[in-house]
């Protein structure tokens, strides 16, 4: 905002002009300032729900993001923590939140709303969404910020009801204005408040700066913010008019590309700033403060020369020349001398050739602190930004999943040979003809399942389970995860009590957690052996296969081991079925040397966890085979509190 007039000296102060700022001076060279102002208009007009921080310092994120909750809640702590969204979030992590509970029925799935859309209707503070780096954001997060940034009302209708909500949520986004040519322009216009903060370093106590991440930077600049921060309710600043002024102001100082979203940008940030003045409507001054704020370059208007005073040297009339010249001017710079053409009449001298048309030369850059730096011409931008990557469903890659069934063909690729016999010899009798024909309609082709991208293989150690376990609660975030990616379940199954052959383990594969075979395996009762070493080589070699497919491999896979890590059956004895006298340790040191070749695998697809139920003695077992796999513990003793797949 503009600066107030100097005080006088003598008191009382006078009243800030008409379009200052509403906490009195407000220097716009001092960011921090800046960015409080700015951040208080947000919170007050939900018009300004998006904020981009341009070149902000990554050490700053955390800080600021705490100053802008405090200032949404109208208190000294956010009411509670903001939702950050990156480069991994999913449509189904954002939209909605799917809770699996285990019962005596099974497993029961129930669908709610997402953090972006619960607690949008209810009273209270807005909520806060940060997004550390825009340029790097997830296409589901950018559709995200698309569709509810600015936005009314919005309709969501994504794997459960159709609900409709109203977006009350402030987003503020962190860029370097280096990447800004990459994000889509879709997205940047939906942030209606833009400004650079480069080199910010916010207030200390004392009224000195202090570096970046100072623990008393938040606290000094909410100190700071106590004159202006107004009650946010989230509903709006009341009935504040924009003046015909105004308007025009907006368009003179953007320029007539700039666009419809951007002038309402501007005049809606002006509006506020007349709210928070108490004026009855904004103008031209409120507009130009406005540009002030967001870094845009206001022109100053030369003063008005009062008509007493001399005219400065070399605006009066210019003594004329020879007949048919035109008079020479002073001081442009390109001092042509006259020159005689047709007779009498002589013509200006144009001065150096300058050259036109399309030759390459250097590219205009927009100005230090500008808000809009995508206007560079030379910025590079993805051809379908707000677009997922395709996959492909044609040619080789689609005869290569499991069959499912068969259908009728149109082509000789992936033919169904058994489906084909069966359908000629019923057709051979009406042929009559003395050799077996198969006929073109009589060909069928199989029909394959896509390729999973996500797999989710649970090896489950049955003698570890304690007398009160429940494993359905412990691995609940893993099959929520499972469920909500569609991925393929893979269970391997260690010591039950009714498996075919308890000296080795068993294995199914299922297409998805909601297969009945899935929670039947998370209540089996235990059994004696525990052929832990041949359970983690049968997982090692499922992991192996689906990770070697080129073009076709899982792009994430999660293996989840449930164990003690007492593995009393050597690896020997599971693969031949017969025990050879006494075995000692030898049945743990093989699921550990097992393990080790898990723990070289890929590990851009691969996570890995270990699930420690917590048993004594030899507690430490988990850890070593954790060790070896490269995997996180999760504590097994726990419920629904355990934190463990990310996803």
């Amino acid at each position: 905002m503009a600066a107030v007039a100097p005080d006088p000296p003598t008191p009382p102060d006078p009243p800030p002009a008409r379009g200052a700022a509403p906490t009195g001076a407000v220097p716009h060279d001092d960011p921090a300032h800046r960015l409080g102002l700015a951040l208080v208009c947000a919170a007050a007009e939900p018009a300004l729900s998006g904020v981009l921080l341009l070149d902000l310092d990554p050490r700053l994120v955390d800080p600021v993001a705490r100053v802008f909750g405090a200032v949404l809640t109208g208190a000294d702590e956010p009411a509670r923590p903001p939702l950050v969204l990156g480069a991994a979030d999913r449509d189904e992590d954002l939209w909605t939140r799917t809770r699996i509970r285990g019962g005596e029925h099974g497993i029961t799935v129930r669908t709610g709303p997402g953090p972006l859309t619960e607690g949008d209707d209810a009273d209270g503070a807005p909520p806060l969404v940060v997004v550390p780096d825009l340029a790097r954001l997830s296409v589901a997060g950018m559709r995200a910020a698309v569709q509810l940034l600015g936005a009314d009302v919005v309709t969501v209708e994504r794997g459960g009801p159709r609900r409709t909500v109203r977006p009350r949520a402030r987003w503020l986004a962190v860029c370097r204005s280096a990447d800004v040519g990459r994000v889509s322009r879709h997205l940047l216009d939906r942030f209606a408040l833009r400004l650079s903060v480069a080199g910010l370093r916010l207030p200390a106590p004392g009224g000195a700066l202090q570096e970046p991440g100072a623990a008393e930077a938040r606290e000094a600049l909410l100190a700071g913010l106590a004159d202006t921060r107004r009650p946010a309710s989230g509903r709006g600043i009341g009935p504040v008019s924009v003046d015909d002024a105004a308007i025009g102001r907006a368009r003179d100082l953007l320029g007539p590309d700039a666009g419809v979203r951007r002038e309402l940008a501007l005049l809606r940030l002006a509006r506020t700033l007349a709210a928070l003045d108490g004026a009855p409507s904004a103008s031209a001054g409120h507009t130009d403060d406005a540009a002030r704020l967001i870094g845009v370059s206001v022109p100053q208007s030369a003063p008005e020369r009062a008509e007493s005073d001399p005219e400065p040297p070399g605006t009066g009339p210019e003594p004329a020349g020879p007949p048919g010249t035109l008079p020479e001017r002073h001081g442009t710079g390109g001092g042509g001398r006259p020159r005689t053409r047709d007779g009498a009449r002589a013509l200006r001298d144009t001065g150096p050739a300058e050259g036109i048309g399309t030759a390459p030369g250097a590219a205009p850059s927009p100005a230090a602190g500008s808000p809009y730096p995508e206007d560079e011409p030379a910025a590079v931008r993805d051809a379908v930004p707000l677009s997922g990557p395709r996959r492909r469903t044609t040619g080789p890659v689609s005869t290569r999943g499991t069959v499912i069934g068969t259908r009728r063909a149109t082509d000789l690729r992936d033919i169904a040979h058994v489906r084909t016999v069966r359908e000629a010899a019923v057709h051979q009798r009406a042929r009559r003809t003395e050799r077996f024909t198969v006929s073109p309609v009589d060909l069928h082709s199989n029909v394959r399942a896509a390729a999973p991208e996500r797999v989710l293989v649970l090896l489950l150690d049955h003698t570890c389970r304690a007398g009160d376990g429940n494993w359905p609660e412990v691995l609940a975030p893993f099959l929520q995860w499972a469920y909500t990616s569609r991925a393929t379940v893979q269970v391997i199954e260690v010591g039950a009590a009714d498996a075919a052959d308890e000296l080795r383990a068993g294995s199914f594969t299922a297409r998805g957690v909601l297969d009945p075979r899935v929670p039947a395996a998370l209540h089996r009762r235990a059994g004696r052996a525990t052929p832990l070493a041949h359970g983690v080589e049968l997982a090692a070699q499922a992991l192996r296969r689906l990770l070697r497919r080129q073009g076709t491999g899982p792009a994430e896979a999660w293996l989840v081991v449930v164990t003690d890590g007492r593995g009393n059956v050597p690896l020997r004895a599971g693969h031949t079925g017969r025990t050879d006298g006494e075995v000692a340790a030898a049945g743990v040191e093989d699921a550990v040397e097992a393990a080790s070749r898990i723990g070289a695998m890929d590990r851009t697809r691969l996570h890995v966890a270990v699930v420690d139920p917590g048993r004594e003695p030899y507690g430490d077992l988990p850890y070593v085979l954790a060790d070896r796999l490269g995997a996180i513990v999760v504590d097994g003793r726990r419920g629904p509190g355990t934190e463990a797949a990310g996803g």
